[in-house]
């Protein structure tokens, strides 16, 4: 009687697996249904070691807004800034598993930048009890409004506050060095 138990829960344990759907490399479908709509495709893997300097021009993947690459040994507090931060930095707090918002605004867009805080509000916490986020500006985006994770970048005109939830349950997913707490 015992030589059939394990053979009965192998069969079960496989075909509960076969329910999961997929075990390839595709990219996994946050949010369900409600977020096959966004694309949030990865950028390739690019060396992410330190450089010297913040001031490196030598940050990032080469793309706009950079997603990984090379970065600063520093990072950035995990809060809401006004003024434009070191690309060079955020690109660690990417490495680290933690969300960026980005906008450029000249004019000014305090409500879309709400929207953007709303989604930090959203993100992973950390150990620590912060939210694993930033929201900058960053007058080089060539749209108005970016949100980044490592190695995934959404570009927006206007925030759509449903990508950008869709967008965090990749948090952590394809960073280097996952969930690592952020400082306040």
């Amino acid at each position: 009687m015992t030589g059939w138990m394990p053979r009965a829960l192998s069969a079960l344990l496989f075909s509960l697996c076969l329910a999961c759907g997929s075990t390839s490399d595709d990219p996994p479908n946050p949010g369900g249904e409600a977020c096959q709509q966004y694309s949030f495709p990865l950028s390739d893997i690019s060396p992410a070691n330190h450089v010297s300097s913040c001031g490196s021009t030598a940050c990032g993947n080469g793309e706009n807004p950079p997603n990984s690459g090379l970065h600063c040994p520093t990072w950035l507090s995990c809060r809401s800034y006004t003024t434009e931060q070191p690309r060079c930095s955020w690109i660690h707090n990417l490495e680290h598993g933690h969300a960026v918002f980005l906008y450029n605004c000249p004019e000014g867009c305090s409500d879309e930048v709400a929207k953007l805080e709303a989604a930090m509000a959203k993100a992973a916490v950390g150990s620590n009890g912060v939210r694993r986020a930033l929201v900058a500006p960053d007058a080089q985006l060539p749209k108005r409004f970016a949100a980044l994770l490592w190695r995934r970048t959404y570009l927006m005109d206007s925030v759509d506050p449903d990508a950008l939830t869709c967008l965090l349950a990749l948090q952590d997913v394809d960073a280097n060095e996952p969930g690592l707490i952020c400082p306040p």
